[in-house]
């Protein structure tokens, strides 16, 4: 690099710190690491995080521009995501309070019963059964346990046992042992019967009817179909609420995306104005760009071919010749020169005005073709002749 540099050169690193201005997380750039060093050297600190594209475009930010926020937009917000929800109300009539006492023993899964355990824990179960038949569920729930302890294999056991917690008022034993049947037996009615209803009394209707139909489905039950029904009416009040709640976010999060490109709009007809207002540049050379780039053509900086490229033409601006048959690269390019030009005459720092590495040069008008430059070497330009491309490269051309 020349010393002392170029007015060119001083013009394109006067850019690249206003960017950074703007957006101080450039420095964070893996090509702008010598500047960061530099910066940090001297006692200052790098914010962390990505670059912030929206200063590039000369976008705002909320804390720093626009009028100050009234208390009553500032609540707005959070009235919205507090709506009431009086619009479901459910019949809990018939529900109780969750138990809430010790496991009960569960016996050892991994046992396999001999021919005369088997034969102990079904005669445990019989007298389980009339126990329960009798109404003394405590004494069942006791036997049943018995046969488990000596079957732990069978899926009915558990599920029985689970219909005598029922009736004691313990609905989550009951799921317990009912969880337990259905790792047994994943086909098990019983046990999605027992289940069902034990989630009804929890007031847990969703769960309530996926479980009671279940049980139907694997084998019909007139009980089961009559609890089915009980909860069905709530189960569909929650779905419709759940339906109405995801309604409601689907609008606030359309509000709130309007209201981000509104904002954005603004931020870019801002952009435009200060761009306008600013002018062209004193001197030939130019910018290779300016403050009014469009969001889309941003997006093109993330590719990271295209922003090592530009970062390239920074350091250099005469390592544009090593592009020019890149088709990604030179899109990019042309479409910066039209954003900042527009109609007309700047051109790539370092080459004149309208000069551009071998090339003649570009008027940037509708056939404004440039003056026939010399290439590379043409660092004052080529002059900016008219007509139709007298030796000039047109912007189209080279897309």
């Amino acid at each position: 690099m020349e010393f002392p540099p170029m007015p060119a050169q001083l013009q394109l690193l006067q850019m690249l710190i206003g960017y950074c201005d703007k957006a101080p997380q450039l420095l964070n750039l893996p090509e702008l690491g010598f500047l960061k060093a530099f910066v940090e050297k001297l006692g200052g600190k790098v914010p962390d995080g990505a670059p912030d594209l929206s200063g590039m475009m000369g976008g705002k930010q909320e804390s720093s521009g626009g009028a100050p926020k009234t208390e009553s937009q500032k609540e707005e917000p959070k009235a919205a995501e507090s709506d009431p929800e009086s619009d479901l109300e459910l019949d809990n009539e018939g529900c109780v309070e969750p138990d809430s006492e010790p496991n009960q023993p569960m016996g050892d899964a991994s046992k396999e019963p001999t021919e005369e355990e088997f034969d102990q824990a079904n005669d445990l179960r019989s007298q389980a059964a009339a126990a329960y038949g009798e109404q003394k569920y405590d004494e069942a729930v006791k036997l049943f346990t018995d046969a488990i302890q000596l079957n732990p294999k069978s899926a009915l056991y558990y599920a029985k046992r689970g219909q005598a917690y029922l009736k004691l008022q313990k609905p989550n034993a009951c799921i317990r042992d009912c969880d337990r049947a259905l790792e047994i037996n994943p086909d098990s009615a019983t046990a999605y019967k027992f289940r069902g209803r034990a989630n009804r009394l929890l007031g847990h209707w969703e769960e309530a009817v996926k479980d009671l139909r279940q049980a139907c489905k694997l084998d019909f039950d007139e009980e089961a179909d009559e609890w089915l029904k009980e909860v069905t009416p709530n189960a569909k009040k929650i779905e419709q609420h759940k339906q109405k709640q995801a309604r409601r976010q689907q609008e606030r999060e359309f509000r709130e995306r309007q209201e981000r490109a509104r904002k954005a709009q603004e931020a870019n007809r801002k952009a435009a104005e200060e761009g306008t207002t600013a002018g062209a540049a004193p001197g030939a050379g130019g910018m290779p760009f300016g403050m009014g780039i469009s969001e889309e053509l941003l997006k093109s900086f993330d590719d990271p071919e295209v922003r090592n490229a530009i970062m390239d033409m920074f350091s250099n601006p005469s390592n544009i010749s090593k592009y020019m048959n890149n088709p990604k690269i030179m899109s990019v390019l042309m479409k910066l020169y039209s954003n900042e030009q527009g109609g007309g005459g700047g051109g790539f720092p370092g080459f004149g005005a309208g000069g551009f590495p071998n090339f003649g040069g570009f008027g940037g008008g509708a056939d404004a073709g440039a003056g026939a430059g010399a290439g590379a070497g043409a660092r004052a330009g080529a002059g900016a002749g008219a007509g139709a491309g007298s030796g000039g490269a047109r912007v189209d051309d080279l897309d």
